[in-house]
C-alpha cells in the first residue's frame, strides 16, 4: 500500500514550531476516505513511522494524528512513542465510557490528549478533564466563542490552540485571547507594512539574488556584494571546507570559493542563505518550507517534461514565499527580479505547466488529497514520484537548513 503523508505545522506564541499535524490517506483512493475503515488508518500511521521516519517528517518534534473511535478502543496509539506524538480524539466520538476509559489509559501511559474542532457541550465535560490541548476552529468559531471558550475552560485546566488561523490579525486576536498554540498559514501572508521600504541589508541579499540569476554570473560583482557581509562570507568558506565537496586545499579569496563551487552549487546555496537573511525575525518554518517547495519543484521537473527547465522550478519554489519574507505585495517584488517570465506568471495564478507544478506542491503540502490527484493526473505523473519527490524534498530541507543556514 502506498503511504502518502503532508504535514502542517503548529506554532508556538514566539512562533517557532511545537510540533506538526500529520495527514495521511492511502494511495488506493483519489482522496483520504474514512469509508476506507480503522484498519487502512491504522496501517498508515504506523507504516509511516517505520518507512519514513519521525526525524523527516518532524525534525524530532512532536506528531499531532487523528484518531477514530476504533483506533482508540484499540490501543494503536500505544504502538507509537508517548514522547513524540499528540493523540488527536475526533470531534464526532461521543465521550461515552469505553472512550474515557481509553483516554484515562493514554494519559496514565504518558501521551497527550488533543481535542479536535473542539464545541463546548455539557457531555465532553469529562473528556476536556483528560484533554492537554483543546483545538478551536478559527474559521468557523465566531469571534466571541473563541475567547468564551478559554474563559469558560480555563487556561489552567488545558491549553488552546487555534487552528485555521490564516491572518496575522487572526494570529494576534488568538494571542490576546489566551491561546498557546496556532496552526494555518498565517505565517505565509504577508503582513503589509505601508509606507517602509525594505531594509537596505535585504536590498543587499536582493542584489545578490538578481546577480545569481543572471545568464552569465559576474564573480567579481557577486564577490563584491557577498564581501559587503561578514557573516555571509564566514558562511561560504564554512561551507565550502565542509567534507561534502573534498576539497583540501586553503581557499584564499571569496572569488576562489566561488568559482571552485560552480554556478550550479553557487544558484542553489546563495539563494538558500540570502532567503535566510531576508527572512530574518520570521518563523524558521518559512524558511524551511521555502526550501522544501523549492526541491520539490526540482525533482518533479525531469517528470512533467521540463528537465531543462529545473533551475527554474527551483527558483519558483523557492520565491513562492517572497511576500511573506519581505512583507510586501508579491507582484511589486517579482517586477524587481531578474527571474523567468514563466515563474512570475505561474507565481501570480497564471493558468500554465509552471503553475500545475506549483499547485501540485500545495495540494500535497496542505493534505489536499483530492486537488493532487487532479493535478497527478493532469501532468501524467506517477503517484509514487509525487510522493518519494515530497519525501526526499523533505529530507534535503531539514538537512540544508541545520548544516548550511541556521
Amino acid at each position: 500500500m502506498e503511504i502518502y503523508l503532508a504535514r502542517q505545522p503548529i506554532f508556538n506564541r514566539r512562533q517557532e514550531v511545537y510540533a506538526y499535524e500529520l495527514l495521511y490517506r492511502s494511495g488506493n483512493d483519489k482522496f483520504y476516505s474514512a469509508l476506507d475503515g480503522d484498519q487502512a488508518s491504522s496501517e498508515v500511521i504506523t507504516n509511516s513511522f517505520l518507512l519514513i521516519g519521525l526525524e523527516t517528517l518532524t525534525r524530532k518534534k512532536k506528531a499531532f494524528i487523528d484518531f477514530t473511535r476504533n483506533l482508540l478502543e484499540n490501543d494503536v496509539a500505544t504502538l507509537l512513542p508517548n514522547d513524540l506524538i499528540v493523540v488527536e480524539i475526533l470531534q464526532d466520538i461521543e465521550p461515552d465510557e469505553k472512550i474515557l476509559e481509553a483516554c484515562r489509559k493514554l494519559k496514565e501511559l504518558g501521551y497527550l490528549l488533543a481535542l479536535d474542532d473542539f464545541v463546548y457541550h455539557e457531555k465532553f465535560k469529562p473528556l476536556i478533564s483528560l484533554a492537554d490541548i483543546i483545538k478551536v476552529d478559527f474559521l468557523t468559531t465566531p469571534a466571541a466563542e473563541r475567547r468564551e471558550l478559554v474563559q469558560r475552560i480555563g487556561p489552567r485546566n488545558a491549553l488552546f490552540l487555534a487552528e485555521r488561523v490564516e491572518t496575522r490579525e487572526d494570529f494576534e486576536q488568538a494571542v490576546e485571547y489566551g491561546y498557546s498554540y496556532f496552526q494555518g498559514y498565517f505565517f505565509s501572508r504577508p503582513h503589509i507594512l505601508t509606507g517602509r521600504d525594505i531594509p537596505s541589508f535585504k536590498l543587499t541579499y536582493l542584489k545578490i539574488l538578481q546577480e545569481i540569476n543572471k545568464p552569465d554570473i559576474d564573480f567579481d560583482r557577486l564577490e563584491m556584494l557577498i564581501k559587503t557581509d561578514v557573516s555571509l562570507s564566514y558562511k561560504l568558506l564554512k561551507f565550502i571546507n565542509s567534507l561534502s565537496f573534498g576539497f583540501y586545499s586553503e581557499i584564499h579569496s571569496i572569488k576562489q570559493a566561488l568559482v571552485l563551487l560552480g554556478k550550479k552549487e553557487i544558484y542553489k546555496w546563495l539563494s538558500l542563505v540570502s532567503l535566510k537573511s531576508i527572512g530574518e525575525n520570521k518563523p524558521d518554518e518559512l524558511i524551511i518550507t521555502a526550501i522544501c517547495r523549492a526541491r520539490f519543484c526540482e525533482l518533479i521537473a525531469s517528470a512533467v517534461g521540463l528537465r531543462d527547465r529545473s533551475s527554474d522550478l527551483f527558483i519558483m519554489g523557492m520565491f513562492s514565499l517572497i511576500d511573506a519574507f519581505l512583507d510586501q505585495p508579491l507582484d511589486d517584488i517579482l517586477s524587481a527580479l531578474p527571474i523567468s517570465e514563466d515563474i512570475k506568471f505561474a507565481l501570480l495564478g497564471g493558468q500554465s505547466r509552471f503553475r500545475d507544478v506549483y499547485e501540485l506542491v500545495l495540494a500535497y503540502e496542505t493534505g489536499d488529497w483530492e486537488k493532487l490527484s487532479r493535478k497527478t493526473a493532469l501532468l501524467e505523473l506517477e503517484e509514487r514520484k509525487v510522493r518519494e519527490s515530497y519525501i526526499s524534498a523533505l529530507e534535503m530541507s531539514n538537512q540544508i537548513f541545520l548544516r548550511n543556514v541556521s
